[in-house]
C-alpha cells in the first residue's frame, strides 16, 4: 500500500488547513496509507482526524528548534513513499529534509495568491525561497488559476513542474437540506429577515471591516460572522459604532448547518487562493457576493451563482449585497440552484481526490523512471 504523508504548517479551522483534513480523510477511505503531520501543534481538525483513522502528529515547532530533527526521525517512522506539503512553511520545510532524509516523491502546494504577511516584502522574500528550493519538488500545486499565475510571473514556480488543482468540497456535507434551515434559523431566531453568513479567521486578509462598512449601509437584514481571530475586539467595536446588527458566532463547527440556515453568502478578502468558505457555500446552494481576488472568480460565476466586486470598495460592496436581497425569491433561488451545480461539476471532493491520486501516479512512476524507486 502506497504511504503518504500530508505535512502541513497547522491544524486549524482556516481554508487550506480543512483542505489538507478534507484530502486525508478522502485519500484513508480509498485506502491509501495515510499519516497528518503538522509543525505546529493542533489547533483544531485533529480528534476528527484521529476519528476518521487518519494518524496525527505534531512537531510544536513553534517552540523548538528540535523540529526539524523530529521531522526526519518521524520520516523515517513512517517511510513514505509521497510527501504532500501544505504552505508556505511545510513546503520550505519539507523541500530541505530532502536534502538530508530520501523522499521518493515531494509535492509542494500553495493555497493562496501571496502567502505572507501585510509586508510586500514578505512576499518577495517567500518568492525568493520557493525559486531556489524549486528543484526540490517534483510538482508544486496550486489550488487556482490566479495563484498559479502570481508565482509563475514571480519566479517563484517553474512551469515544467507546475499544476493546477483545486480545493474539493464535500457535497454531501454540504448541501441544501430545507429541514436543517428551519431547525438552525429557529434556533438562531432568526426570523423571516435576510440573513447574510460569513465565516473565516478574523485577521486584516479578510477585512471585515470593508464588510461591516457595506453591512452599515443595508435598510434590512442581519448579518453572522463565524470565526474568531486577533480583530475580533476591534471588530465588535466597529459594529457597534456603525449600529451594524452583527452577531459575532466565535469559532464553529456547525458550518454547514449555517450555511443552510443563511440566504446569502458574503466574502471582503482582499487576498486569497481558492477558499473553501465560498465553494461550501456554493454546494449548499447559497448565493454569494465577494470582492474579486485571488481565485474567486473561480468559485463564483458573476451573475449566476452571485456577485463579485472591487476589492476594498465598501460601496460597491454594499450594492451587490443589496442587489441580492431585492431579488424575488424565484430568481434566488435559481442563482441557489446554479451554484450547487457549479460546485458539483468543478468541485466535489471525490472528483478531486482522483485528480490527487492521478498526480502521486505519476510523480512516483517518474520517480522509478528516474532511478528514485519507492
Amino acid at each position: 500500500m502506497t504511504r503518504v504523508v500530508l505535512l502541513t504548517t497547522n491544524l486549524a479551522r482556516g481554508g487550506a488547513e480543512v483542505q489538507v483534513a478534507q484530502l486525508a480523510s478522502s485519500l484513508h477511505r480509498r485506502n491509501w496509507n495515510v499519516s497528518v503531520v503538522s509543525l505546529l501543534r493542533p489547533m483544531a481538525l485533529e480528534r476528527e482526524l484521529r476519528a476518521a483513522g487518519v494518524p496525527v502528529w505534531s512537531l510544536d515547532a513553534k517552540t523548538s528548534p528540535l523540529a526539524l530533527g523530529r521531522l526526519v526521525s518521524i520520516l523515517n517512522r513512517l517511510q513514505p513513499h509521497i510527501v504532500h506539503a501544505h504552505m508556505f512553511h511545510a513546503n520550505l520545510a519539507a523541500r530541505a529534509i530532502r536534502l538530508v532524509c530520501p523522499i521518493p516523491a515531494l509535492i509542494s502546494t500553495i493555497h493562496s495568491v501571496a502567502e505572507s504577511s501585510r509586508r510586500s516584502a514578505g512576499i518577495r522574500g517567500r518568492d525568493w525561497l520557493y525559486r531556489v528550493s524549486d528543484w526540490l519538488s517534483d510538482q508544486t500545486v496550486c489550488v487556482s488559476a490566479a495563484a498559479a499565475e502570481r508565482h509563475v510571473a514571480a519566479r517563484a514556480v517553474s512551469l515544467a513542474r507546475l499544476r493546477i488543482i483545486p480545493n474539493g468540497v464535500d457535497t454531501v456535507r454540504f448541501r441544501p437540506d430545507g429541514v436543517r434551515r428551519v431547525q438552525t434559523r429557529t434556533r438562531l431566531g432568526l426570523g423571516e429577515e435576510f440573513a447574510w453568513l460569513a465565516a473565516g479567521r478574523l485577521m486584516w486578509k479578510k477585512n471585515y471591516s470593508l464588510m461591516l462598512q457595506a453591512m452599515a449601509e443595508q435598510r434590512s437584514g442581519k448579518l453572522l460572522i463565524a470565526g474568531e481571530g486577533p480583530e475580533e475586539p476591534e471588530l465588535r467595536a466597529l459594529a457597534g459604532k456603525l449600529g451594524v446588527h452583527a452577531r459575532f458566532l466565535g469559532s464553529r463547527e456547525d458550518i454547514a448547518d449555517l450555511m443552510n440556515a443563511c440566504d446569502g453568502f458574503v466574502l471582503s478578502s482582499v487576498v486569497e487562493g481558492l477558499p473553501m468558505v465560498l465553494l461550501e457555500a456554493a454546494s449548499s446552494g447559497l448565493p454569494q457576493v465577494a470582492t474579486l481576488v485571488g481565485g474567486v472568480d473561480e468559485a463564483v460565476v458573476r451573475g449566476k451563482t452571485g456577485y463579485l466586486v472591487p476589492p476594498g470598495d465598501a460601496s460597491a460592496l454594499a450594492a451587490a449585497m443589496a442587489r441580492l436581497m431585492e431579488l424575488s425569491l424565484e430568481a434566488r433561488l435559481g442563482m441557489a440552484q446554479a451554484a450547487r451545480e457549479h460546485a458539483l461539476a468543478r468541485f466535489d471532493l471525490r472528483a478531486v481526490t482522483e485528480s490527487w491520486e492521478q498526480l502521486y501516479a505519476e510523480v512516483l512512476e517518474s520517480g522509478r523512471v528516474s532511478g528514485r524507486e519507492p
